[in-house]
């Protein structure tokens, strides 16, 4: 073939035409992505209009990512375009999975400052397998609520799931890794176990008087009302407040119920497992929280 043609392109011009480096044009030639057209009497490569064309379509696979045999898979009828381009989505997908949890892990260490040690950790916890997840979660639960003498909270607590999702965002890893870390911790479940049974009904009588603080938000709400407007926990207007609140309730329970739940920091593991499932949580109430035992302590002592 007539190498001065002008329809016909050497490797050198090809390369010129393409804005390619020779040596990735000699690659590609080389694999059978770009083969040449024929060659000269030097035996030199030699490639047409339709090469151009077909260098174009190899950098364009290459940028999305597709390896050089699927390329040629493509190019060579055996696969299409949208069968590699599938399989590249899911693998891109585990991987852009992948990088979330190393971000969310090393986001965790940064903030943390954590140790070498720590940091394995974390990584680990990080990456457990969906199943490996649900057994710590499975564990805590039977530890903490297992044998609660209430049939509705027991039937409440197995079907509340605490799970990432598949495509977790950042914030749910590292509130995971948090949560992992706080639920296999033996002290924290000692005394979540504690506060749960001053909150579960006796057989035969009412619920405690403190279980309200925990799940009426409004009570929440009204001391943040106050707090706001500068009310001490010590003063007479705090007292009305603990009476509008609790009437003739016995405060004494109420106060045992709500130092447990402090002590075992209840009010964050609850935003940790809205976090988690990646739910909007109510502001943090530990303030309030706190705000409200010094007024039961000040009123108990007056």
């Amino acid at each position: 073939m007539d190498d001065e043609r002008p329809d016909v392109l050497t490797i050198g011009r090809l390369a010129h035409r393409t804005g390619l480096p020779v040596r990735t044009l000699r690659f590609w030639s080389d694999e059978g992505a770009v083969p040449p057209v024929g060659r000269s009497a030097g035996g030199y490569r030699l490639y047409d209009a339709e090469s151009v064309a077909r260098v174009e379509l190899v950098r364009t696979l290459r940028e999305l990512g597709l390896g050089l045999d699927d390329v040629c898979r493509v190019l060579s009828g055996r696969t299409t375009v949208a069968g590699v381009a599938d399989a590249h989505v899911a693998a891109l997908d585990a991987q852009i999975r992948s990088l979330k949890v190393s971000r969310a892990v090393l986001s965790t260490v940064a903030k943390r400052g954590s140790t070498v040690e720590e940091t394995a950790l974390m990584n680990r916890l990080a990456r457990l397998s969906a199943a490996e997840r649900k057994q710590i979660i499975d564990e805590f639960k039977e530890e903490v609520f297992g044998d609660l003498d209430d049939p509705r909270l027991l039937d409440r607590m197995r079907a509340f799931s605490i799970e990432l999702p598949d495509d977790p965002t950042p914030e749910q890893v590292d509130a995971w890794i948090e949560l992992a870390e706080l639920v296999r911790d033996l002290g924290f479940r000692a005394r979540l176990r504690t506060w749960m049974e001053l909150n579960t009904p006796i057989p035969g009588q009412g619920r405690p008087p403190g279980a309200s603080v925990w799940w009426a938000r409004q009570i929440v709400q009204t001391v943040a009302e106050v707090r706001k407007g500068g009310v001490a926990p010590e003063g007479p207007a705090a007292a009305e407040v603990l009476s509008e609140l609790f009437g003739d309730a016995d405060r004494a329970a109420v106060l045992r119920s709500l130092e447990a739940g402090i002590e075992a920091g209840a009010e964050h593991y609850r935003r940790l497992v809205a976090r988690v499932r990646g739910q909007i949580s109510s502001p943090d109430a530990t303030e309030e929280l706190e705000w409200l035992a010094q007024a039961l302590r000040a009123a108990d002592q007056t």
